[in-house]
């Protein structure tokens, strides 16, 4: 396998420390209070709004409210709150500062949502709900809705939402220095580019040196699933993410332990569907979703579950009555036939992860004339713009907890995931009317119809679950446990871990 350039970078590195006897040096960290993570590659921005891999942000930043094990809104940087059709009110923690030395105020909490619901960011559809923000005090901020959103807490708790300094905002410096009101601060002087960000913990941490168990986090990019399981079997590293065909190798090694959750909802999007794009006509697009067969996925991911939609039964926005599209080549080509057998081509970027999903894929798409060609780029770049509308086509994960924010995301007309900007009549009368019922018992049902229409306009399919894999150093590490915020990837609860023995 070809390593990405940070994955040779950070494979060298390992070597020659492994060499001098880091390893030891990696234990005597652990026992001393770092933790070393790895998550496979650095976020490209980590301003607020970008795309960030909840296992990096959450070592900087905090959000305003967070989620339970039974999907309770909990207090964070909030701590109570009152919403209304018209409006949400945020109390917010007294004492609280930034690492830059900044206050936490309700103006922080304006400059933060604004910038992400006005900048050019993945996560502006869900907050472009927010019309205005009042700040009421210091400690009371109200955020102006436009229409009846009973979803925007869950919305606040994600990682679309984490709350940096005003000051790194303004002066733009946060995309490559996080600042926010986390345990642990970045120390450039630190870390090492591409390789390591080193996070100490900041003294002037509102919940104090108890609430955590390290002193330090340091975060590693090591995009190559071997390399990051040769990194944690040396000690140089003291958890990862990792892949099924890794287990039995870090299972042969004494004190490493595993545990999965569920965390990915993956599935292809159709983004050149525009007058004159490759996926505009309905057909196609139907055409593409009937020649993908996702059971076959099984033999590469054995986690990876084909489902129907996006959402779970039991979930907001699930419709039972949604078929999906069971592989059908026949049906497929019939319907290509019907569109007058188009040539389409399309280009479409990986990253190391998903490649291989990607290239299954291409080969069932080309049974029936659609050609992709497939791109692999580092994880960092691929996050960048796999949705960004340079390509027709792309396939990555939607994390959106809630049916409005997963319309506002990627189907409605000015969402940041729908480039082309279009949305049909049908669609965006019954998004209006769900959104209109507010909480009312009908609200459910109103959702499963917008879920339907986006199925029925394959504006996306081949939906699958799959788990995410944690492997660490049982020997080093206590207090891993799988994250309470649900659909992330590469997640642990950070201030739940101890040094083994603390």
């Amino acid at each position: 396998m070809t390593l990405a350039p940070v994955a040779l970078a950070v494979a060298a590195a390992l070597a020659l420390s492994a060499c001098g006897g880091s390893a030891e040096q990696g234990a005597d960290a652990a026992a001393s209070g770092t933790l070393a993570a790895n998550w496979g590659g650095f976020p490209e921005s980590w301003a607020p709004g970008a795309e960030m891999e909840a296992g990096y942000m959450r070592v900087p930043y905090e959000n305003l409210v967070g989620l339970n094990t039974q999907g309770e809104i909990t207090p964070v940087l909030a701590t109570a709150w009152k919403q209304t059709d018209a409006a949400l009110t945020l109390t917010l923690r007294e004492g609280v500062v930034f690492h830059d030395g900044t206050p936490f105020d309700a103006e922080a909490v304006k400059v933060n949502l604004e910038s992400i619901r006005d900048g050019n960011t993945p996560y502006a559809g869900p907050l472009k709900v927010i019309s205005s923000i009042d700040v009421v005090d210091a400690t009371t901020v109200k955020l102006n809705l436009r229409q009846p959103t009973p979803s925007l807490l869950t919305t606040l708790s994600t990682r679309a939402v984490p709350i940096a300094s005003p000051k790194a905002i303004a002066d733009k410096s946060v995309a490559q220095h996080p600042v926010g009101t986390g345990p642990w601060a970045y120390d450039p002087a630190s870390s090492t580019a591409g390789t390591r960000m080193t996070f100490k913990y900041f003294d002037k941490y509102w919940d104090g040196r108890d609430s955590v168990g390290f002193d330090a986090v340091e975060l590693y990019a090591i995009p190559d699933d071997n390399a990051a399981a040769g990194a944690l079997i040396s000690g140089e590293i003291d958890v990862t993410d990792t892949e099924v065909p890794n287990l039995d190798q870090l299972k042969a090694t004494a004190g490493i332990k595993t545990l999965s959750y569920p965390a990915i909802r993956n599935n292809p999007m159709f983004f050149d569907r525009g007058p004159g794009g490759v996926f505009a006509d309905v057909r196609v697009r139907q055409a593409a979703c009937y020649a993908l067969d996702t059971a076959a996925l099984q033999k590469l991911e054995p986690d990876w579950v084909p489902r129907t939609q996006h959402f779970a039964e039991g979930e907001s926005g699930y419709n039972a009555a949604i078929a999906g599209y069971p592989t059908d080549l026949a049906k497929a080509k019939q319907l290509m036939s019907e569109a007058g057998n188009p040539k389409v081509s399309a280009e479409v970027v990986a990253a190391p992860f998903n490649q291989k999903q990607l290239q299954v894929y291409a080969a069932q798409l080309k049974e029936i004339g659609i050609a992709v060609k497939v791109q692999v780029a580092p994880p960092p770049q691929y996050f960048s713009t796999w949705n960004s509308g340079r390509f027709p086509l792309g396939l990555g994960g939607n994390d959106e907890l809630t049916p409005f924010d997963w319309y506002q995301a990627w189907f409605a007309a000015d969402a940041p995931g729908n480039p082309a900007g279009v949305e049909s009549a049908e669609l965006k009368a019954a998004a209006d009317k769900a959104i209109a019922a507010g909480t009312s018992p009908e609200a459910e049902g109103l959702w499963g119809d917008v879920t339907r229409i986006i199925s029925e306009e394959a504006l996306t399919c081949g939906h699958v679950a799959g788990e995410e894999l944690i492997a660490w150093h049982s020997d080093r590490v206590d207090g891993v446990a799988a994250p309470t915020q649900p659909w992330e990837t590469n997640l642990i609860d950070y201030k739940a871990l101890r040094p083994k023995g603390a």
